[in-house]
Formats: structure tokens, sequence, C-alpha cells
């Protein structure tokens, strides 16, 4: 089974066309960078990697970028990537509550479970760090009580945040369907001045939202022309999450946050090398480990099967070494730099549910683990060449190979009567991606030109065990993901782009071989090894502009996403009945159309106070059943100040978000499902520069106790439920936070 976007996605051949042009085209005598305009542009000309695969200006990149840096992450504003994301129109993080059974039920567990941007979420994210890939989200009904998130992150370690909108598979391959967030920690030369041969860093951050406190130490050195080094070491701890719930109850009806500890260290070291003749090693190891423990009284019930005492542990752990190698190249006909990258990652998720229930035996537990292993590696060349007549080109292009080892492990204790303990829901799987990609920029002071194209190939082969009682399903497919952008520059300042681009997302271990039996009731989960990549069409449209204080961009955008895989999908059988059981598998199945708008701005009244706006609109329905989306968030609109008197800064947003239309919700698996009502919140920050280098900041978040409930977190919970509360976002909350660098 072939998938090619390409035979869907006409501009291909144009695409194709105009990359191997260039080449055929080109003067011998290379240029530093296409002819391109230089005006300008203080906030929108921030240099950004993820929208090309190589440092250029932002509005040298033809798609909607958001690049979060420097007071962006202050860590009284900003403490995780929930808190990252609070005022970004059109991208969120799910988390809800805690809120969970020992055997059945996986509300919250998986805690920040990943950004959802423009309407999609989970494993159609593309998530990086340093251009490593993020291990997977894992989640499934089958998995019960156990939900793996996405949040290997911890922000004191990233000095820098790309959020891509859009498919962009044509650079980076699967998992971007929906747009890409990439993380970039800290260099050495962040904290070193000019001349200066030891620096650092310390933090202290406290936060009452989730009673959490944290310190990190960062050292940098530079003992040599030649070598940079850094050190750092982040501590945290915290509690459970605040909200707005006043029953305070040991039992299903408790609507108060459940007691929570949770603990995290981070380590991050780095050599740099730049050892002359324009080269540069960059050697990085970094580990990061989350702990958390929660008192479940939500989950304790009298009754004659009920549950006296329920406890959850969850441990979460990510460490990778990395290798960045650039080498200049001089007199190449084909590359004047050559970028190679070779990373290792292992992560190691595990969450375990202990149970005292009323009936016999009473102890019962669930142990559930998750493992995934990465190796990692790109080469990537880079040229420049003028082709003649105010023409240039600027040409990348490589070669991206991954392999990933997936594993799972279900143990414990006391096991339902149709399980036996331990076993697997899915079997060892290996998955093997190989890819070419190109992207070829042509470009004057008026225009840009950039068309890309990825060829992928994976392979999922999956390993038979002892421990899964089914011949597991294995899969190789392949698909072709063209992209072509554009930059029109009318005026020195105003540009106009469009981006028209394809996307795929290849299939989950677990959506392959999910096996899940109950043979008392007479149901099952089975393998389908005839799942296709989901695949997407994208079309964006946008201006940027800066007119004496105003800057601003616009974006509408459009998207078609095809062979949406949907997980325990009704395939046949009854229930009750053993000769034929009723039995789910994940299948391709739905087609999405997704569309809105975005827009952001800042105006200058004068220098020392700047108005920001920013907002977003998304619409995204279920074109196969005819039904909306669920998962796109509702609209969203930011206004902020800020105020700047000698060395102390002021800033204000208000953060409005619409309501839930019932119009805008599927209620085909959940009827009568919660609309979440519209409302406003305002928060307030300050910041003061006690000596150069030191500085003491605070953010007084949702100053006038506003009590709301964000859709993302709430969706397919009853109106009628009596416990809504428990699903409300926290309250008045205060963070402080001093840094000193020295």
């Amino acid at each position: 089974m072939q998938t090619s976007p390409l035979s869907r996605f006409r501009l291909s051949g144009f695409s194709l066309a105009m990359l191997m042009a260039g080449p055929v085209l080109a003067q011998s005598a290379p240029v530093p960078a296409p002819v391109v305009a230089q005006a300008s542009v203080p906030v929108l000309r921030e240099v950004v990697v993820s929208g090309s695969r190589s440092e250029r200006e932002l509005d040298e990149v033809p798609a909607s970028v958001d690049v979060l840096t420097g007071e962006d992450l202050d860590p009284a504003r900003v403490g995780d990537i929930r808190e990252l994301v609070r005022n970004v129109p059109n991208v969120s993080v799910r988390r809800a509550p805690q809120r969970f059974g020992a055997v059945n039920g996986s509300t919250g567990r998986d805690g920040n479970a990943g950004f959802n941007i423009r309407g999609l979420e989970g494993n159609r994210v593309l998530l990086t760090v340093d251009g490593i890939r993020v291990p997977r989200e894992l989640s499934s009904g089958v998995f019960g009580s156990a939900a793996f998130g996405r949040d290997y992150y911890d922000l004191g370690l990233i000095s820098r945040v790309e959020i891509l909108r859009g498919a962009s598979s044509a650079l980076y391959g699967s998992d971007g369907l929906a747009g890409m967030v990439a993380m970039f920690t800290t260099e050495p030369k962040d904290l070193l001045k000019p001349g200066q041969t030891l620096g650092g860093r310390v933090g202290l951050r406290a936060d009452t939202e989730d009673g959490s406190r944290g310190v990190g130490v960062t050292l940098a050195g530079a003992p040599s022309e030649t070598l940079q080094w850094l050190g750092s070491v982040q501590v945290g701890r915290a509690k459970e999450l605040d909200n707005q719930g006043e029953n305070f109850a040991l039992n299903s009806n408790r609507t108060a946050p459940n007691p929570q500890k949770d603990k995290g260290v981070s380590l991050l070291g780095k050599v740099v090398l730049t050892p002359g003749g324009g080269q540069r090693h960059t050697l990085t190891l970094e580990h990061v480990d989350k702990r958390s423990e929660v008192e479940a009284y939500s989950g304790r019930s009298t009754t004659a099967t009920g549950t006296l005492d329920l406890d959850g542990t969850t441990d979460m752990q990510r460490t990778r070494l990395s290798w960045d190698g650039r080498f200049r190249v001089d007199g190449s006909a084909w590359a004047d730099e050559l970028r190679a990258t070779v990373g290792y990652q292992e992560a190691d998720s595990q969450e375990v549910s202990t149970e005292l229930r009323t009936a016999t035996p009473n102890n019962r537990s669930r142990d559930v683990t998750y493992t995934e292993k990465l190796w990692q590696a790109v080469l990537q060349a880079e040229k420049a060449r003028s082709l003649g007549a105010d023409w240039g080109q600027k040409l990348v292009y490589g070669v991206d190979v991954s392999v990933s080892r997936m594993d799972n492990l279900v143990t414990g204790v006391t096991p339902p009567a149709y399980e036996t303990y331990p076993l697997k829901r899915f079997p060892p799987t290996r998955e093997t991606n190989t890819a070419l990609f190109v992207q070829s920029e042509f470009a004057t002071d008026r225009w840009s030109v950039i068309p890309a194209l990825r060829y992928d190939r994976f392979d999922l082969k999956a390993a038979a065990d002892p421990l899964y009682p089914l011949q597991p399903a294995s899969l190789k497919d392949s698909a072709l993901s063209p992209k072509l952008g554009l930059i029109f520059r009318p005026g020195d300042e105003l540009s106009l782009f469009a981006n028209l681009a394809a996307g795929f997302k290849a299939p989950s271990s677990l959506q392959l071989n999910n096996f899940f039996q109950n043979t008392a009731a007479s149901y099952r989960t089975i393998p389908n090894p005839n799942l296709k990549p989901e695949t997407s069409r994208t079309l964006e449209l946008g201006a940027r502009d800066t007119t004496g204080p105003v800057q601003w961009e616009a974006a509408v955008f459009s998207g078609r996403y095809k062979d949406f895989i949907e997980e325990l999908v009704v395939v046949g059988g009854q229930a009750g009945n053993p000769a034929n059981p009723l039995t789910y598998q994940a299948v391709n199945k739905s087609q999405v159309r997704l569309s809105g708008f975005e827009l952001k701005g800042k105006l200058a009244l004068g220098k020392a106070t700047d108005l920001r706006l920013a907002y977003g609109q998304t619409k995204g329905r279920d074109t196969t059943a005819g039904v909306p989306l669920n998962s796109v968030n509702p609209a969203r609109l930011v206004l902020g100040v800020d105020h700047r008197v000698g060395d102390w800064k002021f800033g204000a947003s208000v953060n409005h978000v619409a309501k839930k239309s019932t119009g805008d919700i599927d209620y085909t698996s959940a009827p009568n499902q919660f609309a979440t009502p519209a409302y406003t919140t305002l928060d307030l920050r300050a910041s003061w520069q006690l000596r150069p280098g030191m500085k003491i900041s605070a953010a007084l978040n949702n100053v006038t106790d506003r009590k709301y409930w964000e859709w993302t977190n709430v969706r397919g919970l009853a109106a009628s439920s009596t416990v809504l509360d428990a699903y409300t976002a926290p309250g008045r909350s205060v963070a402080v936070a001093l840094v000193a660098d020295f």
C-alpha cells in the first residue's frame, strides 16, 4: 500500500522543477545569501529555525511562527508548558484534573498532555528539543487509569521556543500534520558577556497556583577562545493545581483538587568547540525527571464493591545525548555549509495505581510502563548562489534517519478476572524512518519563491512476545510531502506571504497492534495492519507590515485532513456473544476540514509604552460524520499593555475567550456535553531591575478571581455532572521570581 499525497497535491511537479532549476541555472560564483529586502523591523525580524531548517529572519518565512524568548519565558509568568501558551491564540495545552480509578478512567493522568495547534493535538503536533523528537503521547481506554502525555520538559533549561503553525512535513516528516513546537536549550553564549570566562545564572521561583517553588543554577565558562561549556541544575516542587471547587468530601462528590505532590530534577550539560575553519561542535547531555504522587479522594466510595483508598504515582524520565556539528565548506559547488546532528534519547514513563477495596481480595494495583528509545541522525547541506538579474538562490537539502523502539508492560496485583498479569497491550515495535528533503529559495528584493519536497519511507516492525498473545502486525509505507511558499514585498516594510503544504502522520505502534480482551463480557480490540498514514493539505495566506509605531501580522488558513485514525471503533461482533465478540479496531475513518483567522499587532505609544493585540479563531468539522470537531477551542482575544519607568516594567493582559457554542460541539459519543461559557480574565505583572544582572518579577493572575472552564479540559463532560467545579481553572494566584546573572 502506497500513500502519495503527491497524486492529490498538484504543486509537486512545479515544486520539483523549481528545486532542480537552481543547480542548472546557477552561476559559479557563490553569494552569502539570497538577495532579499533588508529593511529593519524590530520585532517581526526575529531569527527562527523551525520554518526553514536554517536560520532566517521571521519575516522571510512564509508561514505563521510564534517566537517566545526573553521576557516571554520570565519564570514569574511561565512555569510550565500550560502557562507558556496562556496568551497565544489558537494554541493550548490540555490539563484535566487528576480524577481516576485504579483500573478504569484515565482523567488527568497525562498532566500537561501536549500542545493543540489550530484544533489538532497529540501526536499530530511535532515536538522537538534541539532538533531531537520528543517521545509520543500514549493513551487509550485499554490502559485503564494510565495515560502518558508529552510534558518531558523543564522550561528552566529552555531559552527559546518556536511554534510553527500548519503542516511541517515537507521539512520534518511525520507528526508535523498540524504544526510544530521547537524548543532550544540554553547556550553558553546566552550567559557569557564578551570577554567573560566564567558566568552564570541563579533563579528562584514560587507560585501559589500550584504551590510550586523552584531553584535553578546554571554556570557557563570559556576557558579558551575555542572552548565553551555550560552546566545547569533545576530543582522544583509543587502541589496540586488549584481550582475553584469548594467540596472537600473524601469521595466522588469532591470538587476540590485531590492532594498531590510533584518533584522534578533536571540537568543540562553542554560543551561547545570551535576549532576554526568554520567548524562548530556542540555536545549536549539533558536529563529531565518528574515524579508525582496523588491521593485520589475522588476515587473513593463505600459501596459493596467500592474503594476505601486510592493512590497514584507517575514517574516520567527523558535522557538525551546529542552532537551537533557545523562545517564551513569553501570552494564547493554544492554546499557552503554542512550540518550533522546525531542524537540518542531514552524515555521511561510509569504510572501506578494502588487501591484498597471493600470487596475481597481487598488489595489491587496496576503498574503500567511505557518506554521509547530513539536514534536520530540528520545530515544537511546549505548552498547560496547568484543566479544573475538580481536573483539569488539558497538551497537546503539532506537526509534524515530515525529509529525508535517502543515497548510497554502492564503488571500489578489482583487483576480483573478477565486478565492475567503481566501482559502487553502492543508488542515491542521498532519504527524506522528514512527521508530525503530539499528546499530551494529563489529571491529578489521583491519576491521569494520557496518550494520544498520530502520523501519519507517508514517501517513499523513488531516482534512476537510471550506477553502479547496475537501474531503482531507490521506496516511499511511511504509519503511524499511537497510545499510551496511565496513572499511578495510591495514596499519596504510590507510583505505578503502564501504557504501551500502537505503533511502526514504515520500510525503509532498502539494503533497498529492494540489488543485487549474481556472474555466474560465478550468484547475485544484487535490489530489493524491496513492502516494508512493521516494526511493533510493546508493553505495559509498572510501579511506583515511595520508602519511607523505600528507592527502587525494577519493570516487566514484552511486545511483538509484525510484518513484520520480513530481508535476503538466497532468493526463487528456482538456484546455478550462468546462466539462472535464485539470487536473494536483502530481505523482510517474521519475526513476533517479546519479553517480560521489570526491577527497579532503592536503599537508603540512613545518610547516607554507598548500596546499589544492577538486574536485567533478556528472552525473545524468532521466532514465524514457531518459533525463539529471537538478538539477545536473557542476564539481567544488577548489585549496587553507594557510600560517602562526607569528600572521598573509594568504590564497587564486582558484575556477574553468566547463561549463554546452548542453548534460547535459533536454530541454523538457524549450527549448533553457541557458547553463552556465565555470568560474574561485580567493578569498584572511587574519587574524591577535591582541592579545590572539582577531582576525580581511578579505576576498576579486572574485578578478578579473569575470562575471559568477551559473547553480543552472539559470536553465530553456532561452538563448535568455534579462535579463540574472540579474542572474549573485556577482562581487568583501570585507568582514571584528572582533571577541573577553574574
